[in-house]
């Protein structure tokens, strides 16, 4: 029996928990049709197989039409979704882990077009910044509806064998009515009282106790602080929780701290990287400690040292490692064998939530099987045959194929031509707010060294480098350089500077400076950033009708929070047609692709992010000597199946490329990329 605090069982009620951690509710956006189907049951069961305790499904699933999914969320009002629950939970059941789904009615978090086009409703009449629909002033017949739909909808839930539910009482409707900052009613669900302003999640807590019975678990995750002016504060959050404990009818509280109607406040709730850990940790321990109810808490808990102090300090009964679990599933069983150090560490990048809200999947920036367990591994099963592998390159592409390959058994030479590994996220990580990118690299490197591979430091690869090894496999991962070559003129510029060079400290910013942005992604902000706290006056253009597409709204926040104070202008539609010297200035000519307009405007520097150009030398000269000619089966990569494509019977090795050698991507494409064609080699 360890004397581990995490491992240590908790009863909640009449369920035993065999342990202290848990993945909290989040909308992983897998369902098909409305509906937790295999991929959305395969993702819940690796966490489950691998020891979380409680997985708390869903975020949320969805009890009335009129709250129609706007996260690709479970549609809890249909009957069709219960025996997709039944999958689900006899499937995390078998591996002794319980299962709870969070309910919800979105309220005005929602919009109306999507569905079946009803208007939505809340107790607000004002739009939620982040949603943008104007909700309709709730009816008294619409929350006897509603009512009866949570009702409906907790009977669902219990019919499909799972073991409790939590309710979503921040943000959605339930939370819309006890907060004074959107409650416009008057009358018994009115704002003049905290009573009130209660009753309405109370009503919907009472009907589904009617209809479940006093055994099946019931629990709210509530903001008990929403942290702004005008709002719930700390002190009302308390009498709010010990008024639900005083009902008698919730078996734990689940504590949130903050709102989540516009980007910045999401990003307090749900931090990200370069931001404290568990913020909000203690103040959930405040909850627990006035209401003595179970609680549970998460809110950027990513490594399982904080996660143990939650539990050993009594601050919390179970604690929420969501975005960690998402990173590596078997951090319960890691910690079991005594292998935390062999933890895929959780770098805060919210890759996963920022494409959710942007309507895509939760992927995690590098951990590419998470959300793909039905084709791509967690643990990478030995080869048949070794074979000796040489990866040309050390970013995260290709440290990601050494590690797999690696595992597959291969020997494996990674040859490196600066003196350290990390590619293009050793220049991102020179932001501060961004250094745990670095963690990417770090766990590879880790990881690698203990596999055996052959790191080759300050070796810049040519031929006879590769071929001396003899391998059977050569693996391309060189990256790519930045791209200075203008759209228009398809001439490259010597007047302008890379977002790189600007990043790294290899010029110096300028008194006036121009950010041009045609690939919208992180170089181009953090360059501006750069020259904004050098205190040049900055201006941020983009041919695109936003700026920075590619950064989403949370990863956004902290860029923007940086910039408002400073001299940064952000110009949309206008593209860079050329630049010329005038003077000690630079001349540029500014268009657009709407019209034929033209303009010319003078700064001291001109900065361009225009992605990456593949560095594909060195695979150029090695593909009349491969066997594959460096061609891949894409049929087979899809399906998962070996690439033995053959165009040249005199060559003497497979060759590959990936990432940015192939084309300006993202980390995880390449990551992914490196996966996938290396688990079947």
């Amino acid at each position: 029996m360890s004397d581990d605090p995490l491992l240590q069982p908790f009863q909640l009620k009449h369920l035993t928990l065999k342990n202290r951690v848990m993945t909290t509710s989040h909308e992983p956006a897998y369902p098909e049709d409305g509906m937790p189907k295999e991929r959305y049951r395969a993702y819940h069961e690796e966490r489950a197989k691998a020891g979380v305790a409680l997985a708390m499904t869903a975020g949320s699933a969805a009890v009335s039409k009129d709250s129609p999914p706007v996260f690709n969320n479970v549609l809890a009002y249909s009957d069709n979704v219960v025996p997709w629950i039944q999958d689900l939970t006899d499937a995390c059941h078998e591996h002794g882990c319980a299962v709870m789904i969070q309910l919800t009615h979105l309220g005005r978090r929602t919009t109306w077009n999507k569905g079946d086009w009803l208007p939505s409703v809340s107790s607000s009449k004002h739009r939620e910044p982040a949603h943008r629909a104007f909700p309709k002033l709730i009816e008294d017949w619409d929350i006897d509806r509603i009512i009866n739909d949570f009702a409906d909808a907790a009977e669902r839930m219990q019919a499909g064998g799972m073991d409790g539910i939590e309710l979503q009482v921040y943000g959605h409707l339930l939370d819309q009515f006890w907060s004074p900052l959107t409650n416009d009613l008057v009358g018994p669900y009115g704002a003049d009282t905290l009573e009130n302003r209660m009753r309405f999640p109370l009503d919907v807590l009472d009907a589904i106790r009617k209809r479940v019975g006093s055994e099946f678990i019931v629990g709210f995750r509530y903001t008990a602080d929403e942290a702004q002016k005008g709002g719930i504060n700390a002190e009302e959050g308390i009498e709010i929780s010990k008024k639900l404990k005083e009902t008698g009818q919730l078996d734990f509280l689940n504590v949130i701290r903050g709102r989540i109607h516009t980007d910045p406040a999401m990003v307090d709730v749900i931090p990200v990287q370069g931001m404290p850990s568990a913020p909000h940790l203690d103040f959930a321990g405040e909850v627990k400690k006035a209401t003595g109810l179970p609680t549970f808490h998460a809110a950027r808990i990513p490594d399982v040292a904080t996660a143990r102090h939650a539990i050993k300090s009594g601050l919390l009964d179970m604690v929420g490692m969501t975005r960690a679990h998402m990173a590596d599933p078997h951090i319960v069983r890691k910690i079991t064998l005594g292998r935390e150090s062999d933890i895929r560490p959780c770098v805060g990048a919210t890759y996963c939530l920022d494409r959710i809200y942007q309507g895509g999947e939760a992927l995690c920036i590098h951990n590419a099987a998470t959300g793909r367990e039905l084709s791509m591994p967690h643990d990478i099963p030995a080869a048949d045959h070794k074979r000796s592998v040489v990866v040309v390159g050390a970013g995260p592409a290709g440290l990601e194929a050494a590690r797999v390959c690696a595992e597959r058994g291969h020997t494996v030479t990674v040859l490196e031509a600066q003196s350290h590994a990390g590619g293009q996220i050793r220049i991102t990580a020179l932001n501060p707010r961004r250094r745990e990118m670095m963690s990417i690299i770090d766990w590879r490197v880790e990881q690698c060294t203990a596999l055996g591979v052959d790191f080759k430091f300050n070796t810049y690869a040519e031929i006879d480098d590769v071929t001396s090894l003899t391998p059977d496999v050569v693996i391309i991962a060189t990256g790519g350089q930045p791209n200075l070559e203008l759209f228009e003129s398809g001439e490259r510029s010597e007047l302008v500077e890379t977002s790189w060079d600007m990043i790294t400290g290899d010029v110096k910013p300028a008194d006036d400076v121009l950010i041009y942005d045609e690939s919208g992604d992180h170089p181009g902000l953090q360059a501006a950033e750069v020259a904004a706290l050098a205190g040049s006056k900055v201006e941020v253009m983009t041919p695109d009708r936003v700026f920075a597409p590619d950064i989403m709204a949370m990863n956004l926040t902290p860029y923007m929070k940086s910039l408002q104070d400073k001299n940064v202008t952000f110009t949309v539609t206008r593209r860079l047609l050329g630049v010329e010297r005038a003077g000690n200035k630079l001349l540029a000519t500014i268009g657009t692709d709407y019209s034929d307009h033209t303009y010319t405007v003078e700064y001291d520097q001109v900065v361009v992010n225009y992605g990456t150009m593949p560095m594909e030398e060195l695979y150029s000269e090695l593909k009349p000597l491969s066997c594959n000619g460096g061609a891949v089966d894409h049929e087979a990569l899809i399906n998962g199946c070996e690439q033995k494509m053959v165009r040249n019977t005199t060559g003497k090795f497979q060759l590959f490329r990936i990432g940015d050698a192939v084309s300006a991507r993202n980390t995880h494409a390449a990551i992914y990329d490196a996966l996938r064609l290396s688990k079947d080699l």
